[in-house]
């Protein structure tokens, strides 16, 4: 053990982490009581410091993303991390707070003795939280995750963030999961495509006929691509950006200089319309709205995120429906409702997706294909389902949230629960989205609200604007106030009044 005397224990506030050197190694420490606790520095998520983080309600939380860790072990208990957080041995003296430089080994939990099979299909957001769950907990059966693509579970939020704006390329998108977790347990990894589930046997039946029994399996096979039923909408050189592979295809076809017509303005078609831009191409938005996302953010925030995208030279056309897609052996055109007609070589169809639930047998599903499921994820005995493909019931109304985060959030619940446990989700939805370098964070699950009321002003640099059903706080959304925002994503577990989310803002400015 090598001790490094990094700082006075008077230095630390209990409600913020300090960043601090101990011989090569970056960490920081935070205060409990008489306690002091040394970890990583950075997010194992996405590297972000954690001493721009807070600590509340007994969890360090990250200021990007919003990922949560017990202040007293280091354990993960929020995504998007699903790591924890490296410990370092800490030592107080005389007022001196000394940190060994070397890491603690790992806290393995117990293993014992399972004949039981489960089996998790997918590997998004919602079935490598799942299976990282699962292998956290010591789960000791065979454990068969199920997976269309060859490559191991990556995270596909970088897709129309960065990789189609050429900032990385697609085989350096982050793994979900690290190599030795891939090899922890009895962890099968198994590529196809499952053809059938029949949820009474207990059994799947994959593309190449292979049947595997389960004892608790769990779907998270998320959403396939929408491609609207227009003419044309075959043609070569007409996109959607699901995968790594989708990404390379659109960018093998992207020439610099050359028009893109982007068809959606949700969160997605906007990420990708501003990635596209900063690959330099000229960008047109096809939007059937006057303004994009004001139902989901307000006219203000809305309008502000139009102009940027307009100041950065994306064309918006609507608001107008598509009528077809023309061309021979490529997409030449785009054709408009209004006799418009777009010259492109390249399309990217940013119009949803579909739950993936076509392989399932003898459960009902609803009218949007999702499948139902109870306040514990299960949809059936033995069976439960996560993410873009499940309705769950949130604050008495059956919703059905496509976030990658809150993805994530089910995928750990469903599989605690598939351990035997009772969890349901009480947490807050949060999405964050990244567009001509600013980044735009969500908190809650907005729609009903009939008020706004604003700290900064959109456009202008950072705000902050809570979304309010009378008084009551529905959702918050907001750029930059990241330390508020890691405060809220708390506190909004509880109900909030307009006042105290003021009087919490006013006390975490940064």
């Amino acid at each position: 053990m090598t001790l490094h005397a990094v700082a006075a224990l008077d230095q630390l506030d209990p409600h913020r982490p300090l960043r601090v050197q101990a011989g090569t190694e970056e960490l920081v420490l935070v205060r409990q009581g008489d306690q002091v606790h040394a970890y990583q520095g950075n997010c194992p998520h996405a590297g972000a410091p954690l001493d721009e983080g807070v600590v509340c309600a007994g969890l360090l939380v990250c200021p990007w993303h919003k990922a949560a860790f017990a202040v007293d072990e280091g354990a993960v208990c929020e995504p998007p991390a699903l790591t924890g957080l490296r410990r370092h041995a800490v030592q107080v003296k005389d007022g001196q707070v000394w940190v060994d430089d070397q890491p603690l080994p790992d806290i393995a939990a117990p293993r014992h003795s399972d004949a039981r099979v489960f089996v998790v299909i997918g590997a998004g957001a919602a079935g490598a939280a799942a299976v990282a769950t699962l292998l956290e907990h010591g789960f000791a059966g065979r454990l068969v995750w199920v997976d269309q693509e060859q490559a191991p579970a990556y995270d596909r939020t970088a897709l129309s963030k960065f990789v189609i704006a050429g900032q990385m390329p697609p085989d350096e998108v982050p793994a979900l999961l690290e190599p030795g977790d891939l090899r922890r347990g009895q962890l099968q990894r198994l590529t196809g495509k499952v053809r059938s589930l029949d949820p009474g046997k207990r059994q799947l039946t994959l593309a190449d006929g292979q049947q595997l029994k389960y004892d608790a399996a769990l779907l998270a096979t998320g959403g396939k691509a929408r491609r609207p039923d227009l003419p044309g909408v075959q043609l070569p050189g007409i996109c959607v950006l699901r995968s790594r592979d989708d990404a390379t295809r659109l960018l093998d076809l992207a020439e610099p200089g050359q028009p893109v017509v982007v068809v959606g303005d949700g969160f997605i078609g906007l990420e990708a319309a501003a990635a596209l831009r900063e690959y330099g191409l000229q960008v047109h938005v096809v939007t059937r709205h006057a303004l994009a996302l004001v139902g989901q953010l307000g006219e203000r925030i809305a309008r502000s995120l139009r102009e940027l995208h307009e100041r950065k030279g994306v064309v918006f056309h609507g608001p107008v429906e598509v009528a077809g897609f023309e061309g021979s052996e490529r997409v030449e055109a785009v054709r408009l409702a209004n006799g418009e007609r777009i010259a492109t070589g390249l399309v990217l169809l940013g119009t949803g997706v579909s739950p993936a639930t076509g392989f399932i047998q003898g459960l009902a599903l609803a009218v949007d294909r999702s499948l139902n499921v109870d306040a514990h994820f299960q949809a059936a005995d033995g069976l439960w389902a996560a993410g873009d493909i499940a309705t769950f019931p949130l604050a008495g109304r059956p919703t059905r949230i496509e976030h990658w985060r809150l993805a994530q959030q089910q995928g750990v619940i469903a599989a605690c629960n598939m351990l035997g446990e009772r969890r349901r989700y009480d947490d807050v939805p949060y999405f964050w989205t990244y567009q001509h370098g600013q980044t735009l964070e969500v908190l809650g699950h907005g729609g009903q609200w009939n008020r706004i009321e604003y700290v900064g002003e959109p456009g202008l640099g950072d705000f902050i604007a809570l979304q309010c059903v009378d008084d009551q706080v529905e959702a918050v959304v907001a750029v930059g106030y990241s330390r508020a925002m890691a405060v809220l994503s708390q506190r909004m577990k509880r109900p909030l009044n307009s006042r105290e989310a003021r009087e919490l803002i006013d006390a975490w400015p940064g």
